[in-house]
C-alpha cells in the first residue's frame, strides 16, 4: 500500500511538471500569431483610444514572462481568465460544456471496449478463420476511415434514408415543452435516470446513438487488433497448452486465464485511445451539432481566443494525465508482475 501511494505521489508530481510544460508552450505559441487581441475582445468597430484601454485592462501592454506570471497567478485561483469572444469565464465556459463532452466520450468508450476486447478475442481463438478475417477488415476499416466521412455516412443513412435516428443535436426541442428535463449533472442520460423522465431518457439516448458509434469506430478497431496480438501471445504460452492437458475447457482458458493475462497492453491502448478520443470528439461535435467543447474550441481557435486556448489545453492535458495515472495503477492491480516504480 504504501509502494502504491509512493508511485501516485511521485506520478502526481511530474504530471505537475508537464502541466506546467504546457502551460508555458501554449501560452507563448498562442501569442505568436500576429493579431490584436484587444481589437477581437471589443468588435469590429473598434476605436484606437478604446483598443489601448482594453489592452491595459487585459494586460496586454507588458511583456509575455509578467504575462505568463500573471496568468499562472490567477490559475492558482482557479481563474482561467476571460473568453475574448463570448466575454464570460473560461472556467465556466468549460464546466458548461464539459458534461456533454463526456458523456459522448464516456458512451463511445464503453462501447469500444464492449465490443472491441471481445472481436479481439475472439478473433485470436479463431485466428485464420472465416471470423479472424472478418474482425481484421472491421479493425482496419474502423481504424482507416475518418470520422467526419463515417459521420456523414450514418447520418444520411439512419436519418435521410432510413429515418431511424436523429440527424444531430442532444434532445429533441420539442421535449422542453411536453417533458422538461430537470438537470442535476447536466449529463442529460444520467438526469433522465436520476428524474424517471423515461421520455427524456429514450430521447437523450437516441440521439446519443449516431454520435457515439463514429467516435467508437476508430478505439474498436485499436483494441480489437492489440487484444488480439496480446492473446495470440499468451495462447502459445506453456500453461496454457498445460490447461489444455488437464481438459479444461477451452472457453475457461480463453476468457479466465488467458484473457486476464492479456488484458494489460490493451487496458494501456484503452487509456491512450480515451485521451485521443478526448480531442477526438470535437470533429464529431460538429458533425452531429453537439453543444460541447468541440464547437467552443473550433470558434477560440478561429478567434484567437487566448484564455479559451489555454483553458482548453490545460483541460486536455489534466485530462491525459488523470487517464495514464488510472491504467498504470489498474495494470499494477490486474498483473502482479507489474512493479509500481
Amino acid at each position: 500500500m504504501l509502494r502504491k501511494l509512493e508511485f501516485v505521489l511521485r506520478r502526481l508530481l511530474t504530471s505537475l511538471f508537464v502541466l506546467v510544460g504546457v502551460s508555458v508552450i501554449t501560452f507563448f505559441l498562442s501569442r505568436v500569431v500576429p493579431n490584436n487581441a484587444a481589437a477581437l475582445y471589443i468588435g469590429p468597430r473598434a476605436r484606437p483610444e478604446d483598443i489601448q484601454r482594453v489592452s491595459i485592462q487585459l494586460g496586454l501592454d507588458k511583456p509575455l514572462p509578467v504575462q505568463y506570471t500573471i496568468y499562472m497567478r490567477d490559475l492558482l485561483h482557479g481563474d482561467l481568465g476571460t473568453s475574448i469572444g463570448t466575454k464570460r469565464p473560461v472556467l465556466q465556459e468549460i464546466l458548461d460544456r464539459a458534461p456533454a463532452t463526456l458523456e459522448l466520450l464516456f458512451t463511445g468508450m464503453f462501447l469500444a471496449t464492449m465490443l472491441g476486447v471481445p472481436l479481439g478475442v475472439l478473433s485470436a481463438r479463431w485466428q485464420g478463420k472465416p471470423l479472424d478475417v472478418a474482425v481484421r477488415a472491421i479493425s482496419i476499416v474502423g481504424v482507416s476511415m475518418p470520422a467526419f466521412f463515417l459521420g456523414l455516412m450514418l447520418q444520411i443513412i439512419f436519418f435521410r434514408n432510413l429515418d431511424w435516428l436523429p440527424l444531430a443535436g442532444r434532445i429533441s426541442n420539442d421535449l422542453r415543452f411536453t417533458n422538461p428535463l430537470e438537470t442535476i449533472t447536466h449529463f442529460l442520460v444520467l438526469d433522465a435516470l436520476l428524474t424517471r423522465n423515461w421520455i427524456a431518457l429514450k430521447d437523450a439516448a437516441i440521439h446519443l446513438v449516431l454520435p457515439a458509434i463514429t467516435l467508437a469506430a476508430y478505439p474498436i478497431g485499436l483494441i480489437a487488433r492489440m487484444t488480439r496480438a496480446a492473446m495470440l501471445e499468451v495462447l502459445e504460452q506453456d500453461y496454457i497448452r498445460t490447461a489444455r492437458a488437464y481438459g479444461i475447457r477451452d472457453v475457461i482458458i480463453t476468457y479466465l486465464y488467458a484473457l486476464k493475462n492479456a488484458i494489460s497492453p490493451t487496458l494501456t491502448v484503452i487509456g491512450l485511445t480515451i485521451a485521443f478520443a478526448l480531442t477526438g470528439t470535437f470533429f464529431v461535435e460538429i458533425i452531429f451539432n453537439w453543444p460541447g467543447l468541440g464547437q467552443f474550441t473550433v470558434r477560440s481557435l478561429l478567434n484567437i481566443d487566448y484564455p479559451a486556448i489555454m483553458g482548453i489545453t490545460l483541460f486536455g492535458a489534466a485530462a491525459y494525465v488523470v487517464i495514464n495515472l488510472v491504467v498504470d495503477i489498474l495494470q499494477a492491480w490486474i498483473d502482479p508482475r507489474i512493479s509500481l516504480k
